[in-house]
């Protein structure tokens, strides 16, 4: 009897493909598969010569660029001396997850697949191309998709004698057993971050607690938008950066939001438990401490202010007792009721603590061991670092829009981690604020003689701050920069300090304040105006040009004012 195992495999920047990934291990075991879900990164890519079946879920991020928790796998697989018949022996599948409005759409999973056929392996289906435009979302290719893979994987690997498709009535098991330790070992929530290994670099699994030093509103009160200059002190964290690289940020849950969640699930905050992975070679979660106390787990870990995806929904129906609230749950599921779930969840953007308070019922049912299969982990956040260490050494700086807006929810929404971090007080205690260093997108020239064009309207000049920054502490001219917002006095960040270098020789400023004049100004407007000049940098001096900000329409107006410069 050939053993039915399947590997799982997934490269997810934001949750979605690993969520898709879990979604078809889910299924893979109601098909009585043994089957592991697992990160590209954290699994041995040289052992996939010994694989029989594997599934790939990929996002594609930015310009087509492998997510973050692939790129070591990519780099192997791409590796110009792998034999072309090594993966012969491979059934296998491509699922991608992509959003058609940027170029590269999909661009990961169809060169994955490409990849992998070259090197021999069998390829069960066509690439499945999810689409986040469409209006059931991924979902649209991924149902159908999914119904054809397990007819292929059946006809390969057939049920067992004597064993059928375990129904989707019956609640599968958790990942992992919850332990509550005995009452009288309580104690409060210890340090919150787990003490780093002396001298590890920090990172996702050992981010710094970072002081933060001042949190300054840059806009003027009167302005709608909350913007924040925040400063950390990095001292004795070994962290290194240049300009361009970006601050990963860690957020945490509020005190109320996580009261309320404790209360909706009669949950203790205090108790402490262990965690045990049902099935032997699951690994628990690494951010977790051993023991843990269910107000730590809910504050740093659960993403209880996510929307909720439709794999909640499914899960969450297994619970309820109340047949209205089941009934709901299960359409919420089912491949029929996604456009009730999209005017439910996504457009309002309703929280998954706000979902759980719509069926009190199913909440206060909830196994507490299920709350890690039912709520996605806190995903930190990425900031552009908008200083330069030549400029301010231990410190990192940072320029946020604190997100807040109205959908047809009485209450606004608001960003989890802009609104935590804006609600930082230096003066009231030293909050640690988990962090830690990635390498960013943009490469600044390391000759002194090259100008650098920067166009960065809005936060979006947070990059070339700290860029600017660098080059005035090497003595370097030839800055160019292109900055826009609403008002003058309202929303120019940096202002005295782009003036002072302007003074001093060091900065060419062009500013396009949209809203101070009747007809709109925009940056791409002061390119045009300035067109003699960029067009001198870029001809006779081999200028570099820069772009960030809102990925809205601002791009696509900027790439044609260049193109019409030129």
């Amino acid at each position: 009897m050939v053993e039915r195992k399947l590997l799982v495999l997934f490269g997810s920047q934001t949750g979605t493909a690993q969520d898709m990934a879990e979604r078809i291990g889910r299924e893979a075991k109601r098909r009585h598969f043994q089957c592991r879900v697992e990160a590209l990164d954290s699994c041995d890519v040289a052992n996939l010569i010994n694989e029989l079946l594997v599934v790939f879920v990929c996002a594609t991020t930015g310009q087509g660029d492998p997510p973050d928790n692939m790129k070591m796998f990519w780099r192997f697989l791409f590796r110009k001396n792998l034999p072309p018949g090594s993966l012969c022996q491979l059934d296998y599948a491509v699922l991608g997850l992509g959003d058609s409005s940027y170029p590269k759409f999909n661009f990961v999973a169809k060169k994955l697949h490409k990849r992998v056929l070259q090197l021999g392996g069998n390829p069960l289906l066509p690439v499945a191309l999810g689409d986040d435009q469409h209006d059931l979302g991924p979902d649209a290719v991924v149902d159908p998709w999914l119904l054809a893979l397990w007819d292929k994987i059946l006809a390969l690997y057939p049920l067992p004698p004597g064993l059928e498709i375990i129904s989707p009535d019956v609640r599968l098991p958790p990942k992992y057993t919850l332990h509550y330790l005995a009452e009288d070992s309580l104690h409060p929530d210890g340090g919150l971050l787990q003490p780093t290994a002396p001298r590890a670099v920090p990172s996702e699994l050992h981010p710094f607690a970072a002081r933060v030093v001042s949190n300054l509103r840059v806009t003027a009160e009167s302005h709608f938008q909350d913007v924040r200059l925040i400063e950390f002190d990095i001292t004795g964290s070994g962290m290194t950066f240049s300009a361009g690289d970006v601050v990963m940020i860690q957020p945490q849950n509020c005190p109320e939001d996580v009261q309320q969640f404790c209360q909706l699930l009669r949950l203790d905050p205090d108790r402490r438990f262990v965690l045990k992975p049902t099935e032997p070679g699951t690994s628990l979660p690494a951010l977790l401490p051993q023991p843990c106390t269910i107000r730590h787990l809910v504050t740093h870990y659960l993403d209880i202010s996510c929307v909720p995806r439709r794999s909640f929904f499914e899960l969450l129906s297994y619970f309820s007792t109340n047949e209205l609230e089941r009934e709901k749950l299960q359409e919420f599921s089912s491949a029929q009721g996604q456009e009730e779930l999209y005017s439910y969840c996504n457009r309002p953007r309703r929280t998954t603590l706000e979902a759980l308070w719509d069926f009190p019922h199913t909440t206060c049912a909830i196994p507490p061991e299920y709350l890690l299969d039912l709520i996605p982990r806190i995903r930190p956040r990425a900031f552009s670092i908008a200083s330069s260490m030549l400029a301010h050494p231990d410190r990192i700086q940072i320029l946020v829009a604190v997100v807040q807006y109205k959908t047809r929810l009485s209450k606004p929404r608001r960003g989890l981690c802009s609104t935590w971090l804006a609600s930082l007080n230096p003066e009231q205690g030293d909050v640690g604020v988990p962090l830690w260093v990635k390498k960013g997108g943009m490469k600044f020239p390391t000759d002194p003689d090259t100008p650098v064009i920067m166009i960065g309207p809005g936060t979006g000049v947070a990059p070339f701050r700290a860029a600017i920054q660098e080059r005035v502490a090497q003595g370097r001219r030839g800055s160019c920069l292109f900055f826009g917002c609403r008002q003058k006095s309202k929303d120019f960040y940096c202002q005295a300090e782009w003036e002072e270098l302007v003074t001093k020789g060091f900065l060419m400023l062009f500013t396009a304040f949209s809203r101070d004049q009747e007809e709109k100004v925009y940056v791409q407007h002061r390119i045009q105006e300035n067109r003699r000049l960029v067009w001198e940098l870029l001809s006779s001096r081999s200028a570099h040009v820069y772009l960030a900000g809102n990925a809205k329409q601002m791009p696509a107006a900027v790439a044609e004012a260049l193109q019409s410069v030129l």
